[in-house]
This record gives C-alpha cells, sequence and structure tokens, in this order.
C-alpha cells in the first residue's frame, strides 16, 4: 500500500472496510433516503438530521444543505449526486498542503533529512499507536526511523513507544518520566543526524491543562528543532479519535492554535458509527485529513482521499468523482 504516494487500490479499499460500520449506521441511512424519485420536504429534513447525528456539525450541515437547496435538485438521483459535489469540496478545499512532505505535487524538492515530525493530541486519542503505524510505514518505504518518547509525563506513554520499537526494530530515544521533552527531541535529532537516520518522529504530551502551559512546551520544542535543522518541524500531525465526535473539534482548536499543526491523522475510524467530524474539522479549521486508522495492526493506516471518503461513505463512488 501506498502510504506517502498518493492512492492506491488497496489503499481504497483499507479505508472503505474501516468505514463498513460508519455505513452501516448513520450515514448508511443516505442510501435509503435516495430510495425515491422526486426531491420533498421530508427528504431535506432527513438529510439534515443524517448529517447533524453523524457529527457533521450543525452549521456545516445548514451550510452544505443550504447550497445544494440553491441549485434546486428536482430528481432525488441528482440531490445525491450536488451533496456528494458539496461534500467533497469542503474536503478538497482543505487538503492544500501546510507541510514539508505530504500532499505536495509530485517532484517538489523534498527538505534536508532527517525530516522532522511532531506528533500532538490528547492523552487517548492513539498517538503513540499513530507513532508506530507511521514508523512502520517509513521503514517499508525504505526510510531509517527514530523516534522521541516526548510524553515524558506519563511513564506508559514511554514504556509504550519503547515497545514499538523493539517490535519493530527502529530506535527509539527516551529518558526518565518527567524529563524535558525538549531535551529529548534534542537528543533524539542529534542521534538521527550522526546515525543517519530518515525520519524523526516526536511525541509530545497530550494533557490540556490549559492552552498557555501547552503553546509554551511545544515552543519550546520547535526551539530545538529549528537550532538543529535550521526549520521548524516539517509536518506538524494532530491525532484525532474519530470516536470523539464533536469533542474531537475543540481538542483541534486548541492544538491547532497552539503548535501550528500541519496536518490530521483519524485514529479508530473502523470503531466509530460516525465519521462526519472530518467535514466539520476541515470546514472549522481548513485542516486536511493524511491518514486515517482502519485496524488494530502496525500496517493498518491508508492515506486519506476526499473523494475516495465521500464516495465510500454515499455509497455512489461516480457521484463523488472517484
Amino acid at each position: 500500500m501506498r502510504l506517502f504516494g498518493g492512492r492506491s487500490k488497496e489503499a481504497d479499499q483499507a479505508t472503505d472496510e474501516a468505514l463498513s460500520r460508519t455505513k452501516r449506521s448513520i450515514f448508511g441511512r443516505v442510501a435509503g433516503l435516495f430510495g425515491g424519485t422526486d426531491v420533498t420536504e421530508e427528504l431535506w429534513d432527513s438529510l439534515e438530521e443524517v448529517l447533524i447525528g453523524a457529527d457533521a456539525g450543525v452549521q456545516t450541515t445548514l451550510e452544505v444543505l443550504d447550497r445544494v437547496r440553491a441549485r434546486k435538485p428536482r430528481r432525488a438521483d441528482d440531490l445525491r449526486a450536488m451533496l456528494a459535489e458539496e461534500l467533497t469540496a469542503i474536503l478538497v478545499a482543505a487538503d492544500a498542503p501546510r507541510g514539508r512532505l505530504w500532499g505536495l505535487p509530485e517532484g517538489t524538492a523534498q527538505p534536508d533529512r532527517p525530516w522532522i515530525i511532531l506528533i500532538v493530541g490528547v492523552n487517548g486519542s492513539g498517538k503513540t499507536t499513530a507513532i508506530g503505524r507511521l514508523a512502520f510505514a517509513y521503514m517499508e518505504d525504505g526510510k531509517r526511523v527514530m523516534a522521541a518518547a516526548g510524553d515524558t509525563f506519563r511513564a506508559a506513554a514511554i514504556e509504550q513507544l519503547q515497545e514499538w520499537g523493539r517490535r519493530l526494530a527502529f530506535d527509539v530515544v527516551a529518558q526518565g518520566p518527567g524529563a524535558d521533552p525538549a531535551a529529548v527531541a534534542f537528543d533524539a535529532i542529534g542521534a538521527a543526524q550522526a546515525r543517519g537516520h530518515d525520519v524523526v518522529l516526536i511525541d509530545t504530551a497530550g494533557r490540556l491543562q490549559n492552552k498557555q502551559n501547552l503553546m509554551d512546551e511545544l515552543t519550546k520544542v520547535r526551539r530545538v528543532i529549528e537550532r538543529h535543522v535550521e526549520r521548524g518541524p516539517d509536518e506538524v500531525l494532530l491525532v484525532l479519535d474519530a470516536s470523539t465526535g464533536q469533542n474531537g473539534l475543540s481538542q483541534a482548536k486548541a492544538f491547532a492554535d497552539s503548535a501550528q499543526v500541519t496536518s490530521v491523522m483519524l485514529t479508530k475510524l473502523d470503531g466509530t458509527a460516525k465519521g462526519g467530524i472530518v467535514f466539520a474539522i476541515a470546514r472549522e479549521f481548513g485542516l486536511p485529513v493524511r491518514f486515517v486508522g482502519t485496524g488494530q495492526r502496525e500496517g493498518d493506516l491508508a492515506p486519506f482521499d476526499p473523494r475516495g471518503f465521500v464516495a465510500s461513505l454515499l455509497g455512489d463512488p461516480a457521484a463523488a468523482g472517484a
């Protein structure tokens, strides 16, 4: 499966399988709504209920349906196609690259190595597992990976990342619980430069005691990165639990404001009956979703494709332009 080089049949299939629960529940009702031929007021009401229930957000839902209404669809099939176009447009609009590694046009010059990826997100979002999966994907791509156990506030986070390193055979730089996260990042980048590693994945603390505390800590880590490689992180990846719903928006806002997030990874997509939070994140923050967790294994990570995602949810690939 190509994780960093665009879509593949394997990636599309993995995403489709991960969305199976979503399609069987809330979004699965969409297909049934278009069983008739005429566009009725009852159909509009049902669509509004389904989208809000799927965590797309009230504002996002109302704006999307208003735009579709303005196009005056006469048949249910036309409405369905227009809805797919509008939902896809939200995701595509947020899909522009913000970092230096992902989503860039083919042939774009890459930054000097090691590439630095800062991983942020609240405790319980699957952040450490996300690092393990990214490490696996980069190693499959022939890259040497170093990880920094920067979530020093939780001994369990350090141990979990070290276990991922042992299992997949990538290097992990760690200090004891309570150590300075910036010092851990400093040591990891220095070690990666000395040993010729290609990628450094830096874990960070996931607690949100207050925004200023978070911002100060992340700013300190960024300064360490800039000192080592004369630039900021190449990507700042926000890991979000897809099952958290609208609470994910407040998480996204806190980290987007504090960490200069460039990309989003949705974890536990295979375990949620929803998934509409993707549209709310794109609309509210303009953040591109780059990866989705599609299972429990180290290789269960797929690149996110806006058109394929909408097509999978609505069950009509042609309507979403896939």
